[in-house]
Order: C-alpha cells, then sequence, then structure tokens
C-alpha cells in the first residue's frame, strides 16, 4: 500500500473538504504517518473513514472529526499543550508540529512506551509522554495554554479545566443524549464557557471521563 498517496487522499476528501483551512494542520496530517501508530495487522485500515479502535479504550478519530478538534482548539505556535489521552502518540505528533511543547498522558505503560518510542523515531524532541491518569492531568507541568482531549466525554474535566491558563482553551467532544459534538471550553478567571461546534460521529467515552452511573434499586 502507498501509505503516502493515502496520507494525500486522507486530507483531499477527509480534511479539506470539511472547513479545515489550516494550512499547518493539513501539512501536519499529510506528513506524519498514521499507520505507524496503530498494529501492523491493521496498517491499510490506518486511512479508512471512520473511528478505529487498536487497542483497549483507545481509538484512531475519523480523519475530519479529529482535524476540526484541533482547528478548534486555535494551537499558536508559542503554546503549551496537554494531550490527556495519548495512546499510541498519533494526536501527540500532530500538536506537536503546531505547539511550543507537548506533554502527553497515557494511563497504560505499554501504550505510554509505544508511544514515546513512536515520538522518538519521527524526531520530536518537543513532545514528552508521561504515565497517569488522563482525567488527573497533569499539574505540576501546567498551567496550559491548549488542553486536547482525543476522544468523547460524558462530563466536564473540572480538573483539567483548572489547569489551563487564563484565556486558555479545552477541546474535545462532549457527548450528551447520544450525540457527540466537538467544542472548546475557555477560561475566564474561575469560570469556563462551552462553545459547540461541530457534530462528530465518536460514541466511544474514554475511560475516566464517563457520566456516573444513577444508583437503581
Amino acid at each position: 500500500m502507498n501509505y503516502e498517496a493515502a496520507r494525500r487522499h486522507m486530507v483531499e476528501s477527509q480534511v479539506r473538504p470539511n472547513d479545515v483551512t489550516d494550512l499547518r494542520i493539513q501539512h501536519a496530517m499529510e506528513t506524519i504517518p498514521r499507520e505507524i501508530f496503530v498494529p501492523a495487522e491493521m496498517r491499510e485500515q490506518a486511512y479508512v473513514e471512520q473511528e478505529l479502535r487498536y487497542a483497549e479504550g483507545r481509538w484512531l478519530l475519523r480523519a475530519r472529526d479529529f482535524a476540526k478538534l484541533v482547528a478548534a482548539a486555535e494551537i499558536r505556535a508559542d503554546d503549551v499543550v496537554l494531550n490527556a489521552v495519548c495512546g499510541t502518540g498519533y494526536s501527540t505528533a500532530i500538536l506537536a508540529m503546531l505547539a511550543e511543547m507537548v506533554v502527553s498522558l497515557e494511563s497504560d505503560d505499554d501504550l505510554a512506551a509505544v508511544a514515546q518510542e513512536n515520538l522518538n523515531e519521527l524526531g520530536f524532541s518537543n513532545a514528552a509522554v508521561l504515565t497517569g491518569e488522563p482525567w488527573n492531568g497533569a499539574p505540576k507541568q501546567g498551567p496550559f495554554d491548549v488542553i486536547f482531549i482525543g476522544g468523547a466525554i460524558e462530563r466536564r474535566p473540572d480538573t483539567l479545566l483548572e489547569q489551563l491558563t487564563e484565556g486558555g482553551r479545552l477541546a474535545a467532544l462532549v457527548r450528551d443524549g447520544g450525540v457527540s459534538r466537538g467544542g472548546v471550553f475557555v477560561r475566564s478567571g474561575s469560570a469556563f464557557s462551552f462553545t459547540p461546534m461541530f457534530d462528530a460521529a465518536s460514541s466511544a467515552v474514554l475511560a475516566g471521563f464517563e457520566k456516573p452511573k444513577a444508583f437503581v434499586f
């Protein structure tokens, strides 16, 4: 399979037509080899237009949803970013091409090691992977200009929001009533506002970000 051609086609068919006009995002997604972030037997599926589960509780978002969520975060070249759930590191690699520094969290030791190996192989010196619970964030490394959650959440991530700088943004897919919407929380003092920006196809809620189950007699 010609992966370079597959990347170009992914951007041409899934990213550009969906109002992702930031050329930096397009370039990053054309450059980063998405296929190395999934198991070898799944590599030919890496560019299909669907959400791809590659490990327990870990998915590659559809390129369209992922690109729109990155665009919504409005990442600047001097931003420090927290990538709250990095999996094998694809989202970290994309974010590291846009920001000054990316701190990534992964709760699974093996996935964290794979992510760091992938980032080292690609030559990133501005990204580091820490093992920890994504819900808790990385307060010792913060505050952060941007926090990115590459998946669906069902409840407001208050602990992460408190780690934003003034005017900082947290981008996530917020799932409510069976519908996922990509959008951004913005910090203003001690208040946080959420603006939904697009409907997303993701239905898989990240572990730790589920809505608490109601008590049933």
